[in-house]
């Protein structure tokens, strides 16, 4: 099957960013599936105006209730791939990544078409220190989960999915649904052997940029997330060992 891409932009009560964010999805020619993730009324409204005036290149996905970034993510990769298209864009809605870098990620999923192209951060001074450190402690267990060095950054939500090995993984486990969806994906794509490649992308932190993160309750699920995918690293450890000694024996980093 010819390579075949669209974006997919989870939305979440970000009604003054989408602007912006469609016309840099469409001006580096790709179309856009747009995931109103249960938003507001006002939300909403924005994205039913920003739907109608880029029609047929945007499409508005509404989901009834709010699920949460990985909730929305999986919706909208369904839709993708009904629609025909092999590989999505995974880009957030509050302007922190380069629309830019689009044609970029793009490109380097149609030279490794089986792999998930998965953003890393090149932070300006807007980061928070909080925010760039704390990062690490997912970054550690992923690299525990997956025994491996693998993947550069788990958490960057600007990555490429090759969409029939991403909705296998997703038909086949319970994979959450919110803020620890980037890093759990990650791990089950790497546990089935999808190869990984880093493209690293700017990340800007707007001074008045609106974050969903609940501390507790999202640092309470990723909590649990690393736990379950630990028993499960555990489990697959003898199949990921030999793994990564066939690949030192090949020449192949792991």
């Amino acid at each position: 099957m010819a390579h075949s891409i669209i974006t997919i932009i989870p939305v979440y009560n970000h009604p003054d960013t989408m602007d912006d964010m469609l016309r840099g999805v469409l001006a580096s020619g790709q179309d856009c599936i747009v995931v109103d993730d249960g938003s507001d009324a006002d939300c909403a409204r924005v994205l039913c105006e920003l739907a109608a005036r880029h029609a047929p290149r945007v499409e508005l996905l509404r989901l009834a209730v709010n699920e949460g970034k990985g909730g929305a993510m999986m919706a909208g990769m369904r839709r993708a791939q009904q629609r025909g298209f092999t590989h999505a864009v995974q880009i957030d809605a509050d302007g922190q990544h380069a629309t830019a870098d689009i044609p970029v990620f793009a490109a380097a999923s149609r030279k490794h078409p089986d792999a998930l192209i998965c953003g890393a951060p090149i932070y300006d001074e807007s980061v928070p220190k909080v925010r760039l450190y704390g990062r690490y402690a997912t970054h550690v267990w992923v690299w525990i989960n997956t025994l491996s060095l693998d993947i550069t950054d788990s958490m960057c939500g600007f990555r490429v999915y090759p969409l029939a090995a991403t909705m296998r993984v997703v038909d086949g486990a319970s994979i959450g649904k919110r803020m620890e969806f980037d890093a759990e994906i990650v791990v089950r794509l790497h546990w089935q052997g999808v190869p990984f490649v880093t493209q690293y992308t700017r990340v800007t932190y707007p001074q008045d940029g609106l974050s969903h993160f609940r501390v507790l309750r999202d640092n309470v699920l990723i909590s649990k997330m690393h736990a379950r995918l630990f028993a499960g690293m555990l489990l697959r450890s003898p199949v990921l060992l030999a793994r990564k000694i066939l690949g030192r024996r090949n020449g192949v980093a792991a």
